[in-house]
């Protein structure tokens, strides 16, 4: 008997996503006519479209599962579906982990009971506090002596060991199986890596301190501490999904009357425990729809288990499509795949492809800045058709690039701009006013941080009626100068209660002008009220602070630039989850000497300390719930790191792949966690060999390359400077490309 289940394999943008929507259309017995479904119809599909299996869907529960690789696709998907069926059916569309995290959530009784856990509604913890919770945990048995042996911070230490019990969760493994898996890939061989490649050498035996068996007891230690105070991180979260959950017969009963499909997209970027879902469902009379893209895998080295996730294929019959004719990747994949294995091999690449090459990196930031500039000026491009793509991008490219376009015309869009909170002036404006309204933070104010605090509290908007763009453009009533002026003379240093006097303490106040006078006033006059509520405890929680700060000097009614937004939106989900975890942390009685004034602590201006510091160090950054940006910031130039745009799924006509001369280009980086070959169920435990790191470089470069070429339609850049920031000079893998493309561009110029 032939599946009704369907495994759509092709390369990026062949129209695996739309095909999954089409046989869904097909499933629900659409009455939409085939006229109008053609226009989804990928190339490469079979001419019998069995589709034997019928749902019947009713709007009053949700019937089909549809998942996304992640936020961006997922949402990207939902609105495909809506848009085919018209919203006439019932879907719900998550990603796998937001769907692991809201069955745990909604089923929390039944792991209540099977695990004996106290009845407490769960609350899930971000990351970055994760992070700072398990380290007060483990600050005990982490000491200095066992610091220096793992060679290694506390910081990167405490995020590696929280990384295996998240990769163990989704391979399927149990935390208390994590010591037999690195005793038997960490076993001392010399073939073995060695701290070249940044994974053995907390390990090694002669640090008995950090063998297998102690990290397996901090984790359970870990484990133990969230469950008995309902706090769920992702990586147990998933452990509870798969290990506790998913066999629980009274769960299993629910999960098969509520879904009678599954549509899941680009499972090749899934964790290996959403197969065991998936095979259930398909076991239990559920039908699904599967798009595979062997050459798409961006999240391999985070989770990912693209080998394992192939298996689900035989449940399925099984499609193929071949690539868009719109991009490059039909004319140009096999000549820089062979030129990047074999760069003695004598290949020309065509005009689409061109180089930006300089000595200084400095050099090629103006020169790929000057040539999008004309581009764009000339017509021959739209801003939001470019695209900037580089192995990682520093601060000072993003600034370089941003700061050029920017000043003349052009809009930029940093794809996930993961800098730190802190690093944004208003944020640091805001927390200032907190140290000052609330006791006991005087050792967190200064005068520089009180002049920044009164230029950002005094901006403005201009009302010049003959200039919109004027009359749009926000200043500050306190400039700079006056700030500091004002700070030295009006500003009371004091570990308790720092204090603002009023300006006529600066003997000189005239020089000051009216302007910054009356804005300086409002200010004093505001905190000094925020001061007499907070005595009378008249303000809820420091979030309200925060919103009353934002509302009175901030949003003031007007329209706040988009990345000031986003920050101020993050700043504001980061004190609420912050402080939800603190009322949680309060509610239990006994909590263990280490965690002592942390967010559990008794003192509000303890918690509040905790809260600025988290922030100084830059441990949260500022990416909050999407908000797509609208009008003329959504015709904007791209600028992404390959992670980022890859994992985004997007397409530009034009491409400029910055430092294409680096090493970066083959490397995982950020994107590769400790500890991640050694989860995949293919080489379950086995040891990492350089042979494995060396053949693993080469097919992260095939498909990088691979998946980047079907991104674009036009026009590729290689910009490539001799020597990098560092002043070394670059030699990468892309080297090869760069050479090829400047003697085809030598030879056309001698022709002519």
């Amino acid at each position: 008997m032939i599946s009704d289940s369907l495994w759509v394999i092709g390369p990026s943008r062949s129209g695996k996503t739309a095909r999954l929507v089409e046989r869904f259309c097909s499933w629900v017995q659409s009455d939409m006519s085939q006229n109008r479904l053609g226009h989804t119809k990928s190339r490469g599909r079979k001419n019998d479209d069995r589709t034997s299996k019928h749902l019947y869907l009713h709007h009053t529960k949700p019937t089909v599962l549809a998942l996304g690789a992640n936020d961006e696709n997922r949402r990207e998907l939902t609105n495909k579906i809506v848009a085919e069926t018209q919203g006439k059916y019932p879907v719900r569309c998550k990603t796998p982990l937001g769907f692991f995290q809201d069955e745990v959530v909604l089923f929390w009784p039944l792991l209540v009971q099977s695990l004996k856990l106290k009845a407490q509604f769960p609350v899930r913890l971000r990351p970055e506090t994760e992070q700072e919770l398990a380290t007060k945990l483990w600050r005990s048995q982490l000491d200095e002596e066992t610091l220096r042996r793992a060679g290694q911070n506390e910081y990167r230490l405490v995020r590696r060991i929280l990384d295996l019990m998240q990769l163990a969760a989704y391979s399927g493994i149990k935390s208390e199986e994590i010591s037999h898996i690195l005793a038997k890939a960490l076993a001392q061989d010399s073939s073995v890596l060695e701290e070249d490649n940044r994974r053995t050498k907390m390990f090694q035996d002669n640090a008995s301190s950090l063998g297998p068996e102690f990290l397996v007891s901090l984790l359970l230690d870990w484990r133990h501490w969230c469950l008995e105070r309902g706090l769920l991180t992702y990586g147990l979260i998933t452990e509870l999904y798969h290990q506790h959950l998913l066999p629980n017969t009274n769960y299993q009963q629910q999960l098969v009357k509520r879904y009678q499909a599954v549509l899941a997209d680009d499972v090749h970027d899934y964790p290996a425990v959403a197969r065991h879902l998936f095979e259930f469902l398909l076991q239990n009379g559920a039908v699904g729809a599967f798009s595979y893209n062997p050459e798409g895998t961006v999240r391999l080295g985070l989770g990912a288990d693209p080998n394992y996730m192939e298996g689900l294929s035989v449940h399925c019959q099984q499609e193929i499509l071949n690539g868009s004719s719109l991009c490059l990747a039909d004319s140009l994949v096999t000549s820089v795949l062979e030129l990047v294995n074999e760069p003695t091999v004598a290949i020309s690449l065509p005009e689409a492809v061109q180089s930006i090459q300089t000595t200084s990196r400095a050099q090629l930031l103006r020169q790929t800045a000057e040539v999008i500039v004309n581009a764009i000026k000339d017509g021959q491009v739209q801003p939001n058709e470019v695209a900037v793509i580089a192995p990682g991008l520093d601060a000072i490219a993003r600034y370089t690039l941003v700061e050029i376009l920017t000043k003349q015309g052009i809009p930029v869009e940093s794809l996930n701009d993961q800098r730190p909170l802190i690093h944004s002036p208003t944020i640091r404006g805001l927390l200032t006013v907190m140290a000052l309204v609330y006791p006991g933070l005087g050792r967190l104010v200064n005068r520089n941080a009180v002049a920044e605090m009164l230029v950002v509290l005094s901006r403005g908007d201009r009302t010049d009626e003959g200039d919109p763009a004027a009359r749009s453009a926000s200043f500050s009533h306190i400039d700079p100068v006056r700030a500091g002026l004002i700070a030295d003379y009006c500003f009371v240093p004091h570990p308790e209660k720092p204090n603002l006097l009023p300006v006529t303490a600066f003997e000189r106040w005239d020089r000051l002008g009216y302007g910054a006078t009356t804005a300086y006033g409002e200010i004093l006059q505001w905190i000094e009220e925020q001061r007499s509520q907070q005595e009378m405890r008249l303000i809820p929680s420091p979030i309200s602070l925060l919103d009353r700060a934002i509302q009175r000097f901030l949003w003031n009614g007007s329209n706040l630039p988009y990345e000031q937004l986003s920050a101020l939106r993050e700043l504001l989900e980061t004190a609420q989850h912050y402080w939800e975890i603190e009322t949680r942390l309060k509610q239990i009685p006994a909590e263990p000497s280490s965690l002592k004034g942390s967010a559990g602590g008794d003192s509000l201006h303890v918690s509040i300390t905790e809260f600025i510091q988290l922030l100084r160090r830059g441990t949260i950054t500022a990416n909050p719930y999407p908000v797509q940006p609208i009008g003329p910031a959504s015709n904007a130039v791209t600028l992404a790191t390959i992670f980022q745009y890859r994992s985004s799924r997007r397409f530009h006509p034009w491409h400029f792949w910055l430092d294409a001369g680096s090493q970066l280009w083959s490397q995982g980086g950020a994107a590769t966690l400790f500890g991640a070959p050694f989860f995949l169920q293919y080489r379950l435990g086995e040891p990492w060999t350089a042979e494995d790191e060396k053949l693993e470089q080469e097919q992260r470069l095939q498909r990088i390359l691979a998946d980047l070429l079907s991104r674009v339609s036009e026009k590729i850049y290689l910009c490539h400077s001799d020597l990098a920031v560092n002043g070394q000079e670059q030699l990468g893998p892309l080297l090869p490309l760069v050479n090829a493309c400047v003697s085809s561009v030598s030879m056309a110029q001698e022709l002519v």
